[in-house]
């Protein structure tokens, strides 16, 4: 089977002043069709540059990067935008919904830039809507909702383009812990449902929710494997990793 998402010895380096800061530093990895992974670190890991690049928004400094066997590290903004309207659904922390336009408009949305038909835009944006619970609010605006209700509009929005994909960027970070968890349930739902998940997080408690950990460190994987297994949750110290490797 293909991978889905691979990293092939991935740097992504940044010129600060005198500095060179390695964001990324040699990272390989892969993501199979209907996994649900967790991409976990700190501020400063290069989570955030990791979703980036498997988002088609930045490529790599040197390496590959290859969504659904194709060689994305190479390409230019306009190729990189075909191929995320194509295959990745976004889900934001600050949901990213318009305010001028109701809830199906910004759904819609993602549909129209890719040049799909009034009527099945029409269509898909309101079985996506179906799925998350909300086809009664298609005619509200976004300020009309609580903040789960946003988000789960942002879900549809990412569900009405049948991506290969679902890229979530620290989803729940704008709500409160209960809504949070339904949001999380949502998103399992969506993965026993067959979806490929790539939620992004700083926190262990989300990110255990999820089947697969990859935890980042100063640019490199730390941990890759069972989001169960206690050390998938361990953040260890520098000390440590240098009495690992000189034991």
């Amino acid at each position: 089977m293909e991978h889905l998402i691979e990293f092939q010895s991935v740097y992504k380096i940044y010129q600060m002043g005198d500095t060179q800061v390695r964001a990324l530093d040699g990272v390989d990895m892969t993501i199979d069709p209907g996994e649900f992974v967790a991409i976990v670190g700190q501020s400063g890991s290069g989570k955030s540059t990791a979703m980036n690049i498997i988002g088609c928004l930045d490529v790599p400094s040197t390496g590959v990067y290859k969504l659904g066997g194709v060689d994305v590290s190479t390409m230019d903004d306009d190729q990189q935008a075909v191929i995320r309207n194509k295959m990745l659904g976004f889900i934001f922390q600050q949901y990213n919904l318009i305010p001028k336009l109701n809830v199906l408009e910004n759904v819609e949305l993602p549909l129209l830039y890719a040049g799909v038909p009034e009527r099945e835009r029409r269509e898909r944006a309101l079985r996506a809507l179906d799925r998350v619970g909300l086809a009664g609010k298609s005619k509200n605006r976004p300020n009309q909702l609580s903040g789960g209700q946003q988000q789960r509009v942002s879900i549809a929005r990412a569900l009405a383009g049948d991506p290969s994909v679902i890229l979530a960027d620290e989803p729940t970070g704008a709500l409160d812990s209960r809504t949070g968890r339904e949001v999380l349930h949502f998103l399992k739902q969506l993965h026993e449902e067959g979806n490929t998940v790539v939620l992004i997080t700083h926190d262990n408690s989300i990110a255990v929710k999820a089947e697969r950990i990859v935890r980042l460190q100063d640019g490199k994987i730390i941990y890759d494997g069972d989001a169960h297994d206690p050390q998938a949750v361990v953040q260890p110290h520098l000390d440590d990793e240098d009495e690992e490797v000189t034991a």
